[in-house]
């Protein structure tokens, strides 16, 4: 079996890190050959130099002459968006897996799919945003689209051998950790600092995941990107809370049998799924020992306490436009928590705040209009913090 070629973008990032873990076990099955990053130039070059890529990219523009002076001459460097693009287009690459937080990474995917590459997707904004532009275009190129998301990659792994469809799904079934504050009173919430938002009790992730996580809205944006993902209507996506992230998620089949998906807690069971599947191989991850384990735990989450449940089933029935003035109006809530001009709750006020005020229009495969939306929602937003 040939090895896959991959691009990663992100490659500085949780996901992006673990990818290039997942490179160094199974050499023979994946090899990297290109690399973006955000700003992180010192990270950037040494992966560049470790995996002997020929293709890198550094968004923020004016990093380009400190990156060029940390790598061979005869590495291609290129900058921006455009250059996301590029990547995402390399000629020799088969797979793009794309982990850019935020907005950024919906027009690289685009690109990736009229290049013709298969998908490994960890970016949910982008399926929040464009689900279904993405979806539908990767269908019509006949691309395969991988979720790396563990919740979302142990659904997929669930309905590989389901040959009736859609129609033979009850429920898809997301876990969720529950966070730091699962079990903290409703009271107490609004004291919460950005310390504490910050300690995830199961997963090491990046800023911006790490409290999503702590409010449930990551949890919310994997319920819309499920729907797309799996083309299952969003009344018929659920969430239980399973504190010790051992099951990543479920599916519920309409005569009752419920599949499951379990593995030890580490991104790159899921990178390495979408890698390399459909095949399964060997690797150096800790396997589950299930006596230790023992017993497995779950409970309801709080709907009332943490609304971001609740206002994603809501953005997602209502569709078009609204699931990403849901996502966009957190990108900035999130952003004023950090910078301590908004309190915990805050975050979920600011984006009920933001739909109840918006009109959401269905987009027609128009990224126009979706920009047009995620643009008006953060300025909502931004107004109602200040």
């Amino acid at each position: 079996m040939k090895r896959k070629r991959v691009v990663i973008l992100g490659s500085t990032g949780s996901i992006g890190t673990s990818a290039l873990k997942v490179a160094r076990d199974i050499p023979e099955r994946m090899e990297v050959v290109a690399l973006a990053a955000h700003s992180s130039v010192g990270k950037l070059a040494e992966q560049a130099r470790e995996f002997g890529v020929r293709h890198v990219c550094i968004f923020d523009e004016s990093k380009v002459a400190e990156l060029r002076e940390q790598l061979p001459a005869d590495v291609k460097i290129c900058a921006g968006l455009e250059g996301l693009c590029e990547l995402a287009a390399l000629e020799e690459a088969d797979m793009v897996l794309v982990s850019i937080i935020g907005t950024a990474g919906l027009q690289p995917t685009l690109c990736a799919i009229e290049a013709g590459k298969d998908l490994a997707i960890a970016s949910k904004e982008i399926l929040v945003m464009a689900g279904e532009v993405v979806m539908t275009r990767a269908a019509e190129k006949g691309i395969n689209v991988l979720p790396v998301d563990s919740e979302h990659n142990a659904i997929y792994q669930c309905l590989q051998g389901n040959h009736g469809g859609a129609e033979q799904v009850s429920r898809l079934i997301l876990t969720a950790s529950g966070g730091p504050f699962r079990t903290t009173p409703r009271e107490q919430l609004a004291a919460v600092t950005l310390e504490q938002a910050l300690k995830h009790p199961t997963w090491k992730m990046g800023r911006k995941i790490t409290i999503d996580s702590a409010t449930l809205f990551n949890k919310g944006l994997e319920m819309i990107e499920a729907r797309w993902l799996f083309d299952i209507p969003m009344e018929r996506v659920d969430v239980i809370v399973h504190p010790q992230s051992i099951v990543h998620s479920l599916v519920e089949y309409r005569d009752g049998s419920i599949l499951a998906q379990l593995s030890s807690s580490d991104m790159c069971f899921p990178i390495q799924y979408a890698v390399t599947w459909p095949d399964r191989i060997d690797n150096s991850l800790p396997h589950l020992n299930l006596a230790e384990i023992a017993s497995l735990r779950f409970e309801a989450p709080r709907w009332d306490d943490f609304p971001a449940l609740n206002l994603a089933r809501h953005a997602g029935l209502t569709g078009g436009t609204m699931p990403a003035m849901y996502n966009a109006a957190n990108e900035v809530a999130v952003q004023a928590f950090v910078e301590g001009r908004l309190s915990f709750p805050g975050i979920w006020q600011t984006v009920e705040k933001t739909l109840a005020a918006a009109t959401p229009e269905d987009y027609h495969g128009q990224l126009d209009i979706i920009l047009a939306a995620d643009a008006w929602a953060r300025e909502y937003a931004a107004s109602l913090i200040r």
